[in-house]
């Protein structure tokens, strides 16, 4: 008897636990999107990851490796600049992303975080001569497929 009621609480505790791993991964509503292969800068790869909070507001963070310094290619732009194309059709600056090489590591990589009110729809990257501009230049370096 006492087997029969052990064994009946050990499978109530495994099916709940079983549950709450089930929606850990859905309560998060984290979306992974990766950037398309570049023809500007081929060996660069990299993702966005985009997660909406409780407030309504889009968490976007960007990781990019093996991003060639900006000075390396052939346009005279001095800045990488991340742009979002938000649900509504605008298409908003994101900010400045760095190429940077860490101390144990040659690889170049850059990262940017922001939140936005906007739901983002694309992101893409763009060389620029400047922080400030007001719409994306003609070198997009990187992007993703609408989402």
């Amino acid at each position: 008897m006492k087997t029969q009621k052990l064994s009946r609480i050990t499978l109530s505790i495994l099916a709940g636990t079983f549950v709450v791993l089930m929606l850990i991964p859905l309560a998060s509503c984290a979306k992974k999107i990766h950037f398309l292969t570049s023809s500007v800068v081929p060996a660069a790869k990299g993702f966005v990851v985009i997660k909406s909070d409780k407030n309504k507001n889009y968490k976007v963070k960007i990781q990019v490796s093996d991003l060639a310094e900006v000075d390396r290619l052939e346009s005279a732009n001095t800045t990488y600049v991340v742009w979002m194309v938000t649900d509504q059709g605008n298409t908003e600056n994101l900010g400045q992303l760095k190429s940077s090489t860490s101390f144990l590591s040659k690889q170049h990589t850059a990262q940017l975080e922001t939140v936005s009110s906007y739901k983002p729809t694309k992101i893409f990257i763009t060389t620029e001569n400047g922080i400030n501009v007001q719409y994306p230049g003609k070198e997009v370096v990187l992007t993703t497929d609408s989402f």
